[in-house]
C-alpha cells in the first residue's frame, strides 16, 4: 500500500534527521527539548476520515497535553472554512463530483482551497499553552516551517502581509487554516509538492481574486519526492517550534497511545 510505503519512509527519514544532523549547537539545543511530537504518517487518508482524527487527538491533546504532526495526502477534496463563500465555487457540487472531488464545510479559519494528491498536507495537534502562544504566533510558525523547507530545495518563498499563506512571487504555494479550540489546534497546512493545479480554476482560491497558485514542481520544474519534502518539513518543523519528532508507527493512531496499536 501506498500508505505504508510513505510511513517507512518518514519514520526512516526522521532517523535520518537524528543522525545526520552534525551541527553541534542544534544538537545540544535538541538535546534540552522536552517536547515531544508523535508524527503520524498516514498516506492517502479520506478528508471527513481525517476530520475524525484530529477530533480525537484534539481531545486526547487536552487530557495529555502531548503533541502530534499528522502528515497526508487527501483525494480530491474542496473545503470551505468558517469564512467561505458558495460563490467561490465556481461548480456546482455535482459538477465536481463528475471530476472526482468531494465537498466540506469546515470549521478552520480561511475560504475556500483544495486539497489533493501530490499536496502535503500537515494537521498539528497542539496545545499552545506550553508554548504560551497564540493564533497570530502559531500561524507565522507555520508560515516559517514551510518557508524554510522550501529553500532546502532552492525555493525562495515569502510571506504577504494580510494574506496567510506562503507565497513564491504573487504565486501561493502553500495554504495555511487553523482552529484553536480552548489553547489546541487543529486543521493546519497544504503545500503544493505536484498536485493537478488545474483543480484551482475551479475555485477563487481563499476567496481572493487576484492570485496564482503555484507548486514546488511547477517552480522547480521537477517534481521532489513526496518523502524528501517531508523530511525537509519535519526537520523544519522540529527547529522552529523547537520538539523533539518522533516516529509514531503506522497503526498507532489509538488516541494517547502512539506506542501502542488500536
Amino acid at each position: 500500500m501506498r500508505g505504508s510505503s510513505l510511513a517507512r519512509g518518514w519514520r526512516s527519514g526522521i532517523r535520518r534527521l537524528r543522525l545526520d544532523d552534525g551541527d553541534q549547537d542544534q544538537a545540544v539545543r535538541l538535546r534540552a527539548v522536552t517536547t515531544p511530537c508523535a508524527v503520524h504518517c498516514l498516506g492517502v487518508v479520506d478528508y471527513r476520515e481525517a476530520l475524525e482524527t484530529q477530533r480525537l487527538l484534539v481531545e486526547a491533546c487536552r487530557k495529555d497535553g502531548c503533541a502530534r504532526l499528522l502528515l497526508l495526502e487527501h483525494p480530491p477534496t474542496y473545503t470551505l472554512g468558517v469564512r467561505g463563500q458558495r460563490e467561490h465555487l465556481l461548480l456546482d457540487e455535482g459538477a465536481l463530483a463528475e471530476l472526482g472531488a468531494r465537498v466540506y464545510q469546515v470549521d478552520r479559519g480561511g475560504d475556500v482551497t483544495f486539497h489533493g494528491p501530490g499536496q502535503l498536507v500537515g494537521y498539528p495537534i497542539l496545545n499552545l499553552e506550553r508554548w504560551n502562544q497564540g493564533p497570530v504566533w502559531y500561524v507565522r510558525s507555520l508560515e516559517a516551517v514551510l518557508i524554510e523547507a522550501l529553500v532546502t530545495f532552492g525555493i525562495s518563498a515569502q510571506r504577504v502581509p494580510g494574506r496567510p499563506g506562503v507565497w513564491v512571487g504573487k504565486a501561493k504555494i502553500a495554504a495555511i487554516g487553523v482552529r484553536i479550540s480552548r489553547g489546541i489546534t487543529s486543521h493546519g497546512f497544504a503545500l503544493n509538492v505536484n498536485p493537478d493545479l488545474t483543480y484551482f480554476s475551479h475555485i477563487i482560491p481563499c476567496g481572493l481574486q487576484d492570485i496564482a497558485i503555484t507548486s514546488m514542481a511547477q517552480e522547480l520544474g521537477w517534481a521532489p519526492e513526496m518523502n524528501t519534502v517531508m523530511e525537509a518539513v519535519i526537520r523544519s518543523f522540529a527547529r522552529i517550534f523547537p520538539v523533539e519528532m518522533r516516529a509514531a508507527p503506522a497503526e498507532a493512531i489509538a488516541v494517547g497511545h502512539e506506542g501502542r496499536p488500536r
